[in-house]
Parts: structure tokens; sequence; C-alpha cells
């Protein structure tokens, strides 16, 4: 692909880019650009919405140039404040070895993970060897004016929430990381902007040309209001069955699927003006179809077929309305048991819909869970189980009961 369309399909897609014209005479040099993504293993599994630079860094390693994956094994230790109205806790390095184990395979369903095309790096390589005496002159390269720019620190400032100053490091470590394998092009969020602009001080500042920065939107969840996020519970793991990515993906709002398709699958603009017109396209063939194909991404094509063939039994459509093949046997043991009545607030933990109790009190007061199809409405008050129940929470986890 020529220069100029190589820059055309590399920021289609993209919030912005510093600068389009730097990235379109870089690729005009002939040069195999260094493209770096920086990911911290502060959590064990990725998202579609971290799919969104994935998929950018590996359109860059199609059109030949190499893709450098940063394992921010030294910075998930103070953890990224983006976002965060207060300071994260630090997490341990057996924690961030435990999470980062996951990451590259989880990175290789996009990626393509050939010495040739991937060079793999943890920035504990050059940040864990640097001394007092290096810190102090790796603060000495931005001002505090500088880092309070960025609109996480100035809010809370505003605020009067604390600030600590091991956060005031975070982006110049980042910043470092571009400097130490000389990145000519880095992708981020729209939530990483402020430190990816820091890595083209610090570049400057040791005489390299800055590296080009484009920035990717951030997917929103299936909520379709707030940003994808596991804590919120409004995501899709490249990790899930399935059937869970094709239920998730069948609950986006509609006005969403536009974005979906644009940052997570590879149709063409006229096929997706297409899909997303309802006068052209029904809106729940439109998300089927969607479904189908990050379905295929990340598993195969038999396992899509199947995913919606059984949304289809489960939830109508096609001559459906039942339970699911495969749904797991939960055996509540006595010692759950009163009377033969146990507290849903313990059924639903014990079943596995939530993984703490206090998920399991907000998912009752959202109605997402069922006994039999009857709305449990008191998490405490208990209710009387037997052998063959059914427990579902929202419509595509089930959980049949041995007493």
């Amino acid at each position: 692909m020529d220069a100029t369309k190589q820059v055309e399909a590399l920021v289609r897609g993209s919030d912005s880019v510093y600068t389009a014209e730097e990235l379109d005479k870089r690729i005009r040099s002939g040069k195999r650009l260094r493209v770096k993504l920086g990911m911290d293993p502060t959590a064990p599994d990725l998202t579609l919405g971290h799919t969104v630079v994935l998929r950018k860094l590996r359109q860059f390693q199609d059109f030949g140039h190499k893709a450098v994956l940063i394992i921010g094994d030294y910075t998930a230790r103070i953890g990224d404040p983006t976002g965060k109205s207060k300071t994260r806790p630090m997490l341990t390095e057996d924690d961030v070895k435990r999470n980062a184990e996951t990451y590259f395979n989880q990175a290789g369903k996009v990626l393509d993970l050939s010495e040739e095309n991937l060079e793999v790096r943890y920035n504990s390589e050059w940040l864990s060897r640097m001394d007092f005496a290096d810190v102090i002159r790796l603060m000495s390269e931005m001002t505090v004016a500088r880092l309070m720019e960025r609109d996480t620190f100035a809010k809370r400032q505003a605020e009067g929430k604390e600030i600590y100053a091991h956060e005031l490091l975070y982006p110049l470590m980042q910043a470092r990381d571009s400097v130490a394998i000389e990145s000519d092009v880095e992708l981020g969020g729209t939530d990483q902007t402020f430190n990816n602009l820091c890595g083209r001080d610090l570049q400057r500042n040791a005489g390299q040309p800055p590296q080009i920065v484009l920035v990717m939107p951030i997917l929103v969840g299936i909520d379709g209001t707030q940003k994808m996020s596991k804590s919120l519970g409004n995501y899709v793991a490249v990790t899930d069955a399935p059937s869970d990515m094709f239920g998730k993906i069948m609950r986006i709002p509609d006005e969403i699927m536009r974005n979906y398709f644009e940052l997570l699958t590879d149709a063409e603009p006229a096929e997706i003006a297409k899909l997303t017109d309802p006068a052209q396209c029904n809106p729940r063939d439109t998300k089927e179809a969607l479904a189908r194909r990050i379905i295929a991404q990340y598993h195969d094509e038999a396992a899509a077929e199947a995913a919606a063939e059984e949304f289809k039994r489960v939830h109508g459509g096609s001559g459906g309305g039942g339970l699911p093949d495969d749904v797991p046997e939960v055996e509540i043991p006595a010692s759950m048991l009163d009377g033969g009545k146990v507290v849903p607030l313990e059924l639903i933990t014990h079943v596995g819909f939530a993984k703490s109790n206090g998920e399991a009190r907000r998912l009752v007061k959202q109605g997402g869970v069922k006994l039999n199809g009857e709305t449990i409405k008191d998490v405490m008050a208990p209710i009387e189980v037997k052998t063959g129940d059914v427990v579902q929470r929202g419509k595509r986890q089930f959980a049949k009961l041995n007493v």
C-alpha cells in the first residue's frame, strides 16, 4: 500500500494524531517504524476495550512496521492515576507477575507474535536500574506546572483531594519507556494522551525525534454509557466463552453499534453504514452480525454459529424458549440450609453469579436474579430451594441446584 493510503488507513477510527503530517513524513521516509503500546498488568484479563489499540497495533504490523509491546511491570506498581479520584493501592511484585503472565497470551489473539514483527519488553529492564540520582534527573525534565496540566490531577487538586508525590512520577516513567526503546509511534486511548505526549517531550530532551502519538477512542461498555470496565461490570472479556460474548453483545444499545463495528471489526465504512441503518437492516440482525464477527475473531466461525443458535433457542426468535444445553449443576451443602431455605446473598455468591456480597446486593437491587423464573427481591430473606431448581442471572447465566 502506498504511503498516502497507508496513512489514511492508520488514522481511520482514531480520535486524534500528534501529528498526521509527521506520520505521513515518517512513513514516506521508508523507515520501518517502531510502534509502541504500553500495558500495565494491573488486572489479569483483557476486555474488548483493550483490543481497540491492539487492533490498531496489528494494523501497523500488517503494513510492515515493528510492534513494541511494553509490559509495564514496574509502572504497574504505582498504578496509572488516570481517571482516578483517589490514590491507587500499590501492587506487589507477585501481583504484577501473576497478571503479566496472562497478558501476552491474550494479546496474541490480536497481534502477530512472531519475533520478526513483535518485540516484547518489560519496563523494569530500565526503570529498576535507576538510582535515586537518576530519578532526580528524570524529574528535572518536566515542571510541576506541566504535570498539573493533567486533568486527573487538576480535578483532584480543585476538589481538595490528596495527590501523592509518587503519582507525579507515573507520566515521567511511561515517557521514559519511549526514550528507552526509541519509539517512532505510540498508541493509546484518549485517557493516555497526556502520558503519550510526555514521551515526545522526553525524547526531544534526549535528542531523539519525538514519537507520533496516535490516540484511539475509548470503547463504551455494553451499558452504552460508561467506559468498558470490569469494575463496572459492563465489559466483554477476550477470554469470555462464545455464548457469553454473544449474549453480552446482543444487549448493547442500538446507538453504539456503529462504534463497535468501527473499533472492533474490519468492516468497511460503506458496509457499516448499511448495517447500522434501520431502514436497510433490522437492528437485531445487525447485532447478531456484530456478535458473530467478534466471536469468530477470538474463537472461530463454528463457535460463532453455535453461540448464535444457542441464543435463539434460549431467548426466542427461531423457535426458542428454554434452558441452554450446558447449564452447570451446583451442589447446595446442608450447611447453607435452614429448614430447606437458603439466604439469597449466600446462594448468589455460591453459584458464582457474584464475586462479592456487594455485587450480589447490586444484582438483586437491579432485579437481575431469578429463581425458577421469579425475581428475587430481598437479598436477605430466606427462600426455599430444592433439587432441580434453576437460578438465573440476567438472560445468559443459569445454574441448576442439587440440594
